[in-house]
């Protein structure tokens, strides 16, 4: 009886104490694509209270696809929608490569039912918009701000202040710039600099399948057709194989339209790849419309946070399209990310965002590397350190043990 009371006593006195020791910090997070939109999905999970701010006035279907390794789809099984997408998406047995001009096959890469057993998870390609408004949907709607594009970031040292464009003002605890390659959280850190452009563009176009039917060709799930300074990558984006895309790598010397993409032509397409086989000749005469987009890089970045401010995904490490893990790489940040600061407490960001760059940062910079290269999968070879991943089950460095180590 005497203990009751104490405790009740006690529980009166520290109540105010206790609600703020169980209180997890704010957090905002600077753009909701897929990147971003993972790391709020996973932080709201856990518990944290997040607000997402995207400038975007509203989310459309864009044009363009995008492959989930067996990699990604276990951060999708942790936000809860890996049945889903695999419902959803197009399951290719295998990636082939082929050469462009003979039709040669350069590489037999396994996927389908091989991937599951082997990696853990499905590979799938799915159209980016069906896989961005399903990941949208998992977050609190009455926390997503569409509109919002960040002008000023201010970390005052107890709390950021972000200031929008529509002269609105939000802040928080802490601030995760998913903001892309031209990331005003980037800037904010690391100053000014614009990205590099590659020398390379892409073209992206999706085809109605029904119309391939004319033609007595082979159109494979995921193809990547090559030659010696160029390449197109052809995949389905849906399921019932409705809906083919490519998306290619072509060397253009200069980006002087201003623009983050212009529109593109069936001429254009034809110059590009004239001596290109049959398979590739019939997708340009399906193209009813093609965009093209500079491809943009950066050299890999000698700080990802300060104080409250952390980046992710092409915000810290940009990086051509041609391994098709860019997203990839974005899903992994936001996975280890949370993860890190589940591990050190979310009140010690300091030490969980120093987790995270530690633990992302060799894996990031290497896969910017290859992209770079645009030699995955060209030939035969094991992609097993890149679809094997999973960040849930890789070991955690610790930054401040190896630093002695390598002392």
């Amino acid at each position: 009886m005497v203990y009751t009371l104490f405790l009740v006593i006690f529980l009166t006195n520290h109540q105010e104490d206790l609600i703020v020791s169980n209180t997890k910090p704010t957090i905002a997070v600077i753009g909701a694509g897929l990147g971003g939109a993972a790391a709020a999905a996973l932080l709201q999970k856990a518990g944290y209270p997040t607000q997402v701010y995207e400038q975007a006035p509203e989310f459309a279907r864009l044009g363009a696809g995008i492959h989930l390794g067996p990699n990604a789809m276990k951060v999708m099984r942790r936000i809860g929608i890996e049945d889903q997408l695999e419902r959803m998406g197009s399951h290719p047995s295998h990636w082939f490569s082929r050469d462009g001009e003979t039709g040669e096959y350069l590489s037999r890469i396994p996927l389908g039912d091989f991937a599951k057993e082997e990696y853990g998870a499905a590979y799938i390609t799915v159209h980016r918009g069906d896989l961005h408004a399903l990941m949208v949907d998992q977050l609190d709607q009455d926390r997503l701000h569409f509109g919002k594009r960040l002008e000023k970031v201010d970390d005052q040292g107890d709390q950021v202040v972000m200031t929008f464009a529509d002269g609105t003002e939000a802040t928080a605890d802490l601030v995760i710039g998913a903001d892309g390659v031209n990331s005003v959280i980037r800037e904010h850190l690391l100053g000014e600099e614009a990205p590099i452009y590659s020398g390379w563009v892409a073209h992206r176009a999706i085809i109605s399948a029904e119309k391939l039917k004319a033609y007595d060709l082979d159109f494979e799930a995921c193809v990547k057709w090559w030659s010696g300074d160029r390449h197109m990558m052809v995949y389905y984006v849906t399921g019932d194989h409705k809906e083919y895309y490519y998306v290619t790598g072509v060397p253009e010397p200069d980006w002087n339209h201003g623009t983050s993409f212009v529109d593109s032509s069936r001429e254009e397409m034809r110059a590009a790849f004239k001596n290109y086989g049959p398979e590739v000749q019939a997708l340009i005469d399906c193209t009813e419309t093609v965009t093209k987009w500079p491809l943009l890089e950066r050299n890999p970045l000698p700080l990802w946070h300060d104080n409250r401010l952390v980046l992710l995904g092409d915000a810290a490490h940009p990086m051509k399209p041609h391994m098709a893990q860019g997203a990839v790489m974005a899903i992994e940040d936001a996975a280890m990310l949370v993860r890190c600061m589940e591990t050190t407490g979310a009140e010690n960001y300091a030490d969980a965002f120093e987790l995270y760059r530690f633990n992302r940062f060799e894996r990031a910079s290497r896969v910017q590397k290859v992209s770079h290269d645009n030699t995955w999968l060209r030939q035969n070879e094991d992609p097993a350190w890149v679809f094997g991943h999973d960040v849930y089950e890789v070991p955690l460095k610790d930054p401040k043990t190896e630093v002695k180590e390598n002392a």
